[in-house]
């Protein structure tokens, strides 16, 4: 194996981590986003307010996405081990 194919397996492996991890880390960040401001506009700063809807928002983007992000995973198993059997 080239150092230029390890690279690209590597740039691979990031790709499809984001791939995977993009609707949770999406939901996360607009439902923390949302929370934050109405705790600045409420004046409310208690860091146990805004987990409980973190975590109701990070199970339904799983719940959403996750056909999705575990064929991504799945897509690129299987690349690696077609190309582990190519050499």
């Amino acid at each position: 194996m080239t150092t230029a194919a390890a690279v690209d397996w590597f740039r691979s492996l990031l790709w499809t981590a984001v791939l995977a991890s993009g609707p949770a880390v999406i939901a996360t960040v607009v439902i923390g986003l949302v929370l934050a401001i109405l705790q600045a506009a409420t004046q409310v700063n208690d860091q146990s307010v805004a987990f409980a809807p973190k975590a109701l928002g990070i199970v339904i983007a799983l719940a959403a996405g996750g056909p999705f992000m575990l064929t991504e995973m799945i897509e690129f198993t299987h690349r690696i081990f077609a190309a582990m059997a190519r050499l």
